[in-house]
């Protein structure tokens, strides 16, 4: 009996052991389940050439009528409303670019099926731990012991799940414009460019191809 209680209490430590070390070894691989259609290819270099020049009459003919907001209330008088898009210095311009910058998924949406990016809202695990709050979005990403590129590498990270500490943090050169953010990473502290981090809750769009082509059906931010 005392033989058996040993050997299961073994078992459960070493269980517990190897959840622990897959805990802090988590990771959300990319996905870009649209890479292989031309169409979406040729509608986000479209899009894309768009932001680019902040041109916002070309952008709104790119979008659904009724496209989904974060407001929860549908259409494009609210899109104009939460972005205005006419203004050149709507975060449009800046952060649909991110979003369609990372791969995405398709998602079934009652009988349409739409792609959504970027991946790491869509895909973001269930089991992921509590303490789990953004993605690393490159395979070799410097873990730095400080803000600075020339600062000591702690240990290279490829698509970690991480705990961010610090959302923004200037570079110890003045005259840098890199921002870092530290972060936790299997119990241990570190810097990365916050360009080549994404937190699920960041901006994300979904797209649908109609008869009129590819067309933007939602851009949100938040949970």
């Amino acid at each position: 009996m005392l033989r058996a209680l040993r050997t299961l209490l073994a078992t459960s430590l070493l269980l517990a052991a190897s959840a622990a070390a897959l805990a802090g070894d988590a990771r959300l691989l990319p996905v870009d389940d649209a890479a292989g259609d031309l169409t979406w290819a040729k509608f986000k270099t479209r899009m894309m050439e768009v932001l680019s020049k902040r041109d916002h009459k070309s952008l709104l003919d790119l979008i659904d009528v009724r496209i989904r907001n974060t407001s929860g209330k549908s259409g494009l008088p609210e899109f104009r409303k939460l972005w205005e898009p006419h203004s050149m210095e709507s975060a449009l311009w800046t952060e649909l670019p991110r979003v369609l910058h990372l791969g995405g998924t398709y998602i079934r949406r009652r009988r349409a099926v739409e792609f959504c990016a970027p991946y790491i809202y869509y895909k973001w695990p269930e089991d992921a731990s509590a303490g789990a709050d953004a993605a690393l979005t490159s395979r070799e990403v410097l873990l730095k012991s400080a803000p600075s590129a020339h600062a000591e590498t702690k240990r290279t990270l490829s698509y970690h799940l991480v705990d961010v500490l610090d959302w923004e943090i200037n570079d110890e050169n003045k005259a840098s414009r890199q921002k870092w953010l530290r972060i936790r990473v299997d119990g241990e502290n570190g810097y990365v460019p916050e360009e080549q981090i994404r937190s699920p809750l960041e901006h994300r769009a979904c797209f649908a191809k109609t008869a009129a082509g590819w067309r933007m059906t939602s851009f949100e931010v938040g949970d």
